[in-house]
């Protein structure tokens, strides 16, 4: 049986070390103790029973109960199992920071998808400094190859601007 375990925000990790060294100590039934990714101030203990379960929480310090009604493997498996979707981000891309530096502009200058993280310049400082973050804490805003198309679009207009001040140049240059 699968319950929900409430605990103080912040210390679900410490809490399960204390489950664990109890379980571990007095042979409690207990199979699993986990915490849910992307939601904090609880934990997820799978036991044999529901007495089992308060005995291995029991007068624990930073938990706070368990929650009333057991639940099914399929009501919490999307937070045991989060989706990994392919993120498509590459060196020089311009992307929008989620997280600490909400709302600024970063420009990507490294990526290591084994952890999950890239490392960003940001945009707005006066020094650039780089900052490691979590691939879920930035949004791509622009991709290096429309960068490079929008610049090669604004050489072809400069050419173009260039030509009829040569040639005004050239008719005024005749007439002296």
């Amino acid at each position: 049986m699968i319950f929900i375990i409430k605990v103080t925000t912040n210390k679900e990790e410490r809490a399960m070390e204390m489950i664990g060294d109890r379980v571990r100590k007095n042979s409690i039934s207990v199979y699993s103790v986990i915490k849910p990714h992307g939601l904090k101030g609880y934990i997820i203990v799978e036991a044999a029973d529901r007495e089992t379960a308060e005995e291995a929480v029991f007068n624990l310090p930073y938990v706070k109960g368990i929650i009333g009604k057991t639940v099914s493997y399929e009501e919490i498996k999307n937070m045991l199992e989060p989706k990994t979707e392919e993120m498509n981000i590459a060196i020089g891309d311009i992307v929008e920071m989620l997280g600490q530096f909400k709302g600024e502009q970063a420009k990507v200058t490294r990526i290591d998808k084994q952890k999950g993280e890239v490392v960003v310049s940001l945009l707005g400082a006066s020094v650039p400094i780089p900052v490691t973050v979590k691939m879920d804490n930035v949004k791509v805003i622009r991709r290096e190859s429309e960068e490079g198309e929008e610049e090669n679009k604004d050489e072809t207009k400069g050419k173009k601007k260039e030509e009829p001040e040569t040639d005004s140049f050239d008719e005024f240059a005749e007439e002296f």
